[in-house]
């Protein structure tokens, strides 16, 4: 009778020990699946400055301009210069747009670079729209070698739309390149 009961005591503290070890799991399956929720997140919405893949240009352009800003930036351990050819453009909106951004090696030796990006104002992000870009994608570089880097994009009329994006006249989007270590 005496082991019944002991039993009867032990039950809810096992219950008690597999919800404990099922919630850690748990919460390790969600800090895994957080970095590309978050990363879909902020492709569908914009959010952070992220801007917006386009397949096709836009339909309509406006009469109104914006200017977009271009800056380039590389972390120090990286042995490149690179700079965008053109520091800003006026354009209308709607109208597709190409510029480049070149890259030139410094080092005595090949080296692989890979870059990230985002747009300012942040939430013009999702006006962004991108058809053309080397951005994440591993970039190699022979010792002294340049390259011209494209990036083909237009800015979605829907932002005059948008009360939070109408009021903007200039956008900056910016680019920094970091070592792909092996």
């Amino acid at each position: 009778m005496r082991n019944g009961s002991l039993l009867a005591r032990l039950r809810p503290d096992i219950r008690i020990a597999f919800a404990c070890t099922g919630f850690v799991f748990l919460m390790v399956g969600m800090s895994f699946a957080a970095v590309p929720l978050y990363d879909l997140f902020c492709r569908v919405t914009g959010f952070g400055g992220t801007t917006q893949r386009a397949e096709a240009q836009s339909d309509e352009v406006l009469d109104r301009t914006i200017v977009v800003r271009f800056d380039a930036n590389v972390a120090g351990d990286l042995p490149w210069r690179f700079a965008p050819e053109e520091t800003h453009i006026e354009l209308p909106i709607g109208e597709m747009a190409q510029m480049a951004y070149i890259a030139e090696s410094t080092a005595s030796s090949p080296s692989v670079g890979t870059s990230t990006f985002n747009v300012s104002p942040p939430q013009v992000g999702a006006y962004f729209m991108k058809m053309e870009c080397f951005c994440f994608t591993e970039q190699p570089l022979e010792a002294g070698e340049a390259v011209e880097m494209p990036v083909v994009f237009y800015v979605d009329p829907a932002i005059v739309d948008d009360p939070d994006g109408r009021a903007t006249r200039e956008i900056t989007l910016s680019y920094t390149f970091f070592p792909v270590r092996d």
